[in-house]
């Protein structure tokens, strides 16, 4: 038995010995391609067109199409930081400038967050400028962001139930119940997360603007009702809220008769508020090289993305019109006045 051991164990080392080069290079290889460094590659993504990802009961012909343009999130491991180096429009960006703790999960968590915020907004955004009629019953309030002063055990995606036994209906009373406490109170809350209850800790602190803060931000998602049933399907690997200026665009089209299209290819991005406005969003430049790559007539950005948009429109010699808006009102005038 022994002998045989001996055997084994010769032929094992003798490999290695003989080999040790190959593993070698291919254990390093392993590292590179598997190891994530504290950084994210963003390039330029693609677009979506919209028609495929509105269901809606009554939904009248489009000729044209409502697209969303996105960007494309890479891991930071080696070959991709290292051709980010080389390639022009692949930018690095370290972990600790997007998020809390460096954790690439926890972008993308926290991105599904503003996603589910984005589709609620263009929702009711969308019917409040139809003909239809749309009801909100509740806001609902997610934590997306920690602050490095909390003292608080709160996590990414909680849902703030109770504060000390207290129920809220919106963000502005929560946060109105912060401030008639005193400055180093710990508050026990109740949350929800993933459909389960979990009971928390938080200190209340001064900010420096004098505000009593537990050190969280909210993204806001609704319960409602709406007059004619609709949804807005997306995939499990999508995250952020950019689209929701071409998502309310695309609803606002299916309840309209009138075609606001014009048989034109039109690509967009912009977060929306549930009141309609327009928001600055990151990463333009990516967005119009993708609505350019997809060649798109128009491309509609947020006023505040305009000049940077504008920029690589020159730079890149593109064809595509960039137009600005402010509001989803702004975006309906503009496409209902448009010549073909």
């Amino acid at each position: 038995m022994k002998s045989i051991f001996s055997k084994v164990y010769e032929k094992i080392k003798r490999f290695f010995k003989e080999n040790y080069i190959f593993l070698i290079v291919i254990s390093i290889l392993i590292f590179l391609f598997y190891y994530e460094f504290p950084f994210v590659i963003y390039k330029s993504g693609g677009t979506i067109n919209l028609e495929d990802r509105v269901v809606i009961e009554k939904e009248y012909e489009e000729k044209g199409t409502l697209s969303m343009s996105y960007v494309t999130a890479m891991k930071g491991i080696a070959p991709f930081i290292l051709l980010s180096f080389c390639i022009p429009d692949w930018d690095l960006m370290p972990l600790e400038d997007i998020t809390t703790n460096g954790d690439y999960d926890e972008v993308l968590e926290v991105g599904k967050e503003y996603l589910s915020e984005g589709i609620d907004n263009a929702i009711i955004a969308a019917f409040n400028a139809s003909d239809y009629s749309i009801t909100i019953n509740r806001e609902i309030e997610r934590v997306i962001y920690i602050s490095e002063d909390a003292k608080t055990n709160i996590k990414i995606g909680d849902e703030i139930v109770e504060i000390n036994d207290n129920k809220f209906n919106s963000l502005d009373e929560l946060k109105a119940y912060i401030n008639t406490l005193k400055e180093g109170t710990k508050i026990n809350l109740k949350v929800i997360n993933n459909g389960k209850n979990y009971e928390r800790e938080a200190t209340i602190y001064k900010d420096i603007d004098d505000s009593l803060k537990i050190g969280v931000a909210f993204s806001t998602t609704y319960e409602y009702e709406t007059e004619i049933p609709v949804s807005i399907k997306m995939k499990k690997n999508e995250s952020g809220s950019s689209g929701g200026l071409m998502m309310s665009l695309a609803i606002y089209n299916a309840l309209t008769e009138e075609d606001i299209t014009h048989g034109l290819n039109i690509v967009g991005t912009g977060s929306i508020l549930a009141s309609g406005e327009v928001e600055e969003i990151g990463g333009v430049k990516y967005k119009v090289l993708a609505a350019e790559k997809n060649h798109a007539d128009v491309f509609l950005c947020p006023e505040e993305n305009y000049e940077e948009a504008l920029k690589v429109k020159k730079k890149r010699n593109l064809k595509v019109d960039i137009v600005k808006v402010s509001s989803l009102s702004d975006a309906i005038t503009y496409l209902e006045n448009i010549k073909k």
